[in-house]
């Protein structure tokens, strides 16, 4: 997609220099998408599913609040209360407050890790109203279908840690659920400012070197 962008443009890149920019300025990216992002919702949708890297099981473990919007991922060996609490912990200090309502499936490991930790949250465990944390998983179907698979627990953490984040501007709230002022304009201005922050900074960086 980017290729053809550039291209109609006179600009001819190859995929792999779109990967490398990708693995360059991916993280800052997707950390200034979180810091811009407008207020999260209240209600926290944690689910799991299996994938296969190099022929081992992991668990892709991600969180979605009621909008649908992406909180975090995190990629596991398994999903046990300490991996439920390394994904909870993980979860507070991106957002800074807990949630209202946390809804999962009937995994006892996210009761148990929430005893542990003494997380007082009202907690709501059964399948059918977990169905937003489930349709998460699609887009990261479709892309380990055209990526030929994940690599490595590495990459697939770098891989989905950004994508989640950049797709979050592109995703439009649910009927009814909307928590913050999300105008259809905010992905487009967004992208602009972030890429005019980096493009000064690398900037001014080059001035520095040469003085």
């Amino acid at each position: 997609m980017v290729e053809e962008m550039l291209a109609a443009r006179g600009i001819g890149v190859t995929y792999e220099t779109v990967r490398q920019w990708g693995r360059r300025f991916g993280k800052a990216f997707s950390d200034r998408i979180r810091q811009r992002a407008p207020a999260r919702g209240g209600k926290w949708h944690l689910g799991e599913v299996v994938i296969s890297i190099t022929g081992e099981q992991h668990w892709l473990c991600r969180a979605v609040d009621q909008n649908g919007s992406v909180l975090d991922v995190l990629i596991q060996r398994r999903r046990d209360s300490r991996a439920a609490q390394r994904l909870m912990k993980k979860l507070l200090k991106s957002a800074g407050t807990p949630p209202r309502v946390m809804i999962t499936d009937k995994l006892r490991s996210y009761g148990a890790a929430r005893a542990k930790m003494g997380f007082h949250v009202e907690h709501r465990q059964h399948k059918a109203l977990n169905n937003r944390a489930e349709n998460s998983h699609q887009p990261t179907r479709r892309r380990e279908r055209i990526m030929k698979r994940f690599k490595s627990s590495h990459q697939a953490q770098r891989f989905l840690s950004v994508h989640d984040q950049v797709a979050n501007l592109f995703h439009i709230p649910y009927p009814g659920a909307v928590t913050a002022d999300f105008p259809s304009c905010f992905a487009r201005a967004s992208l602009c400012d972030l890429a005019r922050d980096l493009h000064d900074k690398r900037f001014a960086e080059s001035l520095r070197l040469r003085g």
